[in-house]
């Protein structure tokens, strides 16, 4: 990156980063709660809203859609001009409210920092996407669905694959998060055959509605792929399913092999630890390998410089040959 890009770059830091002192930002514009350290851009008619929410409101806005709103992380996403401007456009929570909160009825309240999830849920589904809040002559009958350029960002990957089904879904459908996990494929070892000579693996992993992939390596039975795929991990989570396929031009893509990856030991430990930077070095927890998954070695759970990291080696199931080694890191959303 060039000089001029770097200094383009800290100066629309600091611009958010003003955002985020003043006063009124310093709260959740949905519940009130201290230190936001997330952010949503919505695009309304002609102009742009973008607010800033805590943690737990977050999660409600990524269950909507991106249909709805875009999330992003104050300091964990690089920012683009445009969603910069968005925040600064709008001058604030304080602005926004003005707009989405200018007829809350008599009787209904706003969610408190301590709320539950269903009460946060209804009041943001009111306030953004039914717009009850709105001024009449305000009201739109939907909300354009327009990728931009924050498609390509890690956020637009997460919140799209939970975008909803359609603008009807229930509070109760809603998903909610607890953290996500980092998911470095590293490489594959004597995969199978599925063209003449050789094969184009690519590895896919779903988790709930998720469903992510490595770029394509041609013509290899021993790839490396070293790339960094990024899942949000559900409430109610299950396994993370493994696919191994080879890439056809014409025709479709073979199965390569697949096996299941448990991260319930890995959630579990680091719950249990809390905060894993006030501990050193150190395990904390084990996968342990059986004739019940595809382990081909017991895969422990370690706290690595603050981190909670695992190594996972996989024999390739429904397959004549072929392994894939993982490296996995647990993020807990508070970070």
């Amino acid at each position: 990156m060039s000089k001029p890009q770097l200094g383009h770059y800290s100066s629309g830091k600091r611009r958010l980063k003003d955002l985020l002192l003043q006063s009124d930002n310093r709260v959740c514009a949905d519940c009130g709660a201290p230190d936001p350290k997330w952010a949503f851009t919505l695009h309304f008619r002609s102009a742009n809203i973008g607010v800033f929410i805590c943690l737990k409101c977050c999660g409600v806005h990524r269950s909507l859609g991106t249909h709805i709103s875009k999330v992003l992380s104050v300091t964990l996403d690089e920012w683009t001009d445009d969603e910069i401007d968005a925040m600064v456009e709008v001058g604030g929570n304080a602005s926004a409210n003005s707009i989405y909160e200018a007829f809350i009825p008599e009787g209904y309240s706003k969610p408190r920092a301590d709320s539950g999830h269903e009460e946060r849920a209804k009041f943001i589904r009111s306030k953004y996407e039914l717009q009850d809040f709105l001024k009449p002559s305000l009201r739109i009958s939907s909300i354009p669905h327009k990728k931009s350029s924050l498609q390509s960002s890690l956020s637009w990957k997460i919140m799209d694959s939970f975008r909803s089904s359609s603008s009807s879904q229930n509070v109760e459908g809603m998903v909610e998060f607890i953290g996500m996990l980092k998911v470095k494929v590293l490489k594959g070892t004597n995969l199978a055959i599925r063209d003449m000579l050789s094969s184009d693996p690519y590895v896919v992993l779903t988790l709930g509605h998720q469903k992510i992939q490595t770029t394509v390596v041609k013509s290899n039975l021993n790839p490396v792929w070293n790339e960094e795929l990024m899942l949000s991990v559900p409430q109610d989570f299950g396994a993370v399913k493994l696919e191994v396929y080879d890439h056809d031009t014409f025709s479709a893509d073979d199965i390569m092999g697949e096996a299941e990856v448990d991260i319930q030991p890995m959630i579990t430990s680091a719950m249990a630890f809390g905060d894993a930077g006030m501990f050193g070095n150190m395990q904390i927890g084990k996968w342990l390998k059986s004739n019940d998954n595809a382990l081909i070695e017991d895969s422990t759970v370690n706290i690595i410089d603050g981190k909670v990291k695992q190594e996972v080696s996989l024999k390739l199931q429904n397959v004549e040959s072929g392994e894939i080694s993982l490296d996995i890191e647990w993020i807990p959303l508070d970070q």
